[in-house]
């Protein structure tokens, strides 16, 4: 402990530029930050500052040094954060945000789960279908489906869905199976207006097949294409956990299932990670759990 608190001393020496300003920092008197700043010196062997009447300056070792003892002290920091994390009770208001039906249909029993067993926490649940920026908009956690950029969020993958092609029994039976993806340019589709969609479907494992599709009806909302794929208009090319009730019911059925892409991936994102508090760490640990056991977002439960 005597080393670390020399090391802090130190730090605070270097960042005033002088003994006087640090002790005052440090509620510390002069000389006990010169004998902490000596004492160092004696046990590594090296100067660590070049004194003189009118200012102090790092030595060549005393900054590599410095960059060495902030980087230790962020990391016990951090470590002291987990570790009160990890026991502490979580209080407060958990914002949590997710694509609309995934949020409905899979975050929201987690969500109860959650406030059942955490009595002092409250959660506020924003489910949007776009990017929210977690923390321009101050949100805790986000449920991502699809790729992830390179954003600094911390991210617990949890599963994966796949975007699947379907249509319903009756309209097959009036316009017949399509047998391979550029066989959909003699079929009705239903295209749509949300973020991630795209005037082509592609296909294949890498995405390397594509199909220009000309929709004569567009739907702004996933329920609005599901709806109208479920009446027997058209074709529709949604994710499969969107899908999966109407699939199970037989109102739809999934076609060209050996042309599809990649799955997509499915991610629980927080922009604090170690450092989170306790509602969001329990949360996140809650959320992990109850997606991964789930073989509608998880093959291999």
């Amino acid at each position: 402990m005597d080393r670390l608190q020399g090391m802090r001393v130190f730090v605070r020496v270097a960042e005033s530029g002088g003994f006087a300003g640090a002790a005052r920092a440090l509620s510390m008197s002069p000389a006990a930050v010169t004998r902490a700043v000596a004492a160092l010196e004696a046990v590594i062997g090296a100067r660590l500052f070049i004194r003189t009447t009118r200012s102090v300056k790092l030595t060549e070792a005393g900054g590599r040094y410095l960059e060495d003892c902030r980087r230790i002290l962020a990391e016990i920091a951090e470590a002291e954060a987990t570790a009160a994390g990890s026991t502490a009770t979580p209080t407060g208001v958990l914002t949590l945000t997710a694509p609309v039906q995934f949020g409905r249909l899979y975050v929201l029993p987690v969500v109860t789960d959650y406030l059942a067993r955490h009595p002092a926490v409250a959660v506020r649940a924003l489910f949007l279908d776009r990017i929210v920026n977690l923390i321009e908009e101050g949100i805790d956690v986000g449920v991502r489906i699809g790729h992830l950029a390179d954003s600094g969020l911390t991210a617990t993958r949890v599963g994966s869905v796949r975007r699947v092609v379907c249509a319903a029994p009756g309209y097959l039976e009036r316009h017949g199976v399509p047998e391979t993806p550029r066989d959909l340019r003699d079929h009705a589709v239903i295209g749509a207006s949300i973020p991630g969609a795209l005037p082509e479907w592609r296909f294949g494992p890498e995405g390397r097949t594509t199909v220009g599709v000309h929709a004569r009806l567009v739907c702004n909302t996933v329920d609005a294409s599901l709806a109208a794929a479920v009446d027997g208009w058209g074709i529709a090319r949604l994710l499969s956990y969107q899908v999966a009730p109407a699939v199970a019911e037989g109102r739809l059925r999934i076609l060209l299932s050996e042309d599809e892409e990649a799955p997509v991936p499915i991610h629980v994102v927080s922009p604090e990670g170690r450092r989170a508090p306790a509602k969001t760490r329990a949360f996140v640990d809650l959320a992990a759990a109850r997606l991964r056991a789930d073989p509608r977002v998880n093959p291999a439960a």
